[in-house]
């Protein structure tokens, strides 16, 4: 686990000597120019990954207009000023909500800035970020969504999440029955693996 927490060190200490400035800012220190930026980050989002766009612009304002304390977003910058990529978070009451990611198109591909390779930026401005945030608010965790085991590595350790379903069919409902018996000793047992082989901390 110490080789774990050496390379995370590493991937920021990358960042950190790429030129480019990552900062925090919430919804309250945010402009209408600022929010308009960030909206562009995640239409590239959306068509690089062929996603539907189900937010809107005037979503991103309203969002720094009616809740600003409760929007962070992280903004990277080049040696210019000109802001490239950015990171949206939502405040809780004890969690802080990583949600949208996007980059400049053409400019930034969420790991490099156009021929210059900047490694690891996505980690650093996805998760450490929304880390060391968590830790200054005081909260108790940091919520990132749902996939991805190069998360675990990186301080987000894998959890449950529950679902309720009415299933009318009695034999559908057995076999659904029987079968989420056996999913869950698998998921729990992949669980306790991932903890015990990809987490970076300490044990308790």
């Amino acid at each position: 686990r110490q080789r774990k927490r050496k390379a995370i060190r590493q991937e920021r200490k990358a960042v950190q000597n790429s030129g480019l400035k990552v900062y925090r800012v919430y919804g309250s220190e945010m402009n209408s120019k600022d929010w308009d930026i960030f909206y562009k980050f995640y239409r590239n989002t959306c068509d690089d990954k062929w996603g539907e766009a189900y937010l809107n612009r005037s979503f991103f304002h309203l969002l720094g207009e009616t809740m600003p304390e409760k929007v962070m977003v992280v903004f990277v910058e080049d040696e210019n000023g000109e802001k490239i990529a950015g990171a949206l978070n939502l405040v809780g009451s004890d969690t802080l909500y990583g949600r949208n990611w996007g980059c400049k198109r053409g400019g930034i591909n969420g790991y490099g800035l156009q021929d210059k390779r900047v490694k690891h930026l996505h980690f650093e401005v996805c998760y450490y970020q929304a880390l060391e945030a968590a830790i200054d608010l005081g909260l108790s965790r940091v919520e990132a969504g749902a996939q991805g085991e190069h998360k675990i590595q990186r301080g987000y350790l894998p959890t449950l999440t529950h679902s309720a379903h009415y299933v009318k069919d009695s034999r559908m409902k057995a076999l659904l029955s029987d079968f989420l018996r056996r999913e869950k000793q698998e998921v729990d047992y992949m669980i306790d693996v991932m903890n015990q082989k990809l987490s970076p901390y300490k044990d308790a």
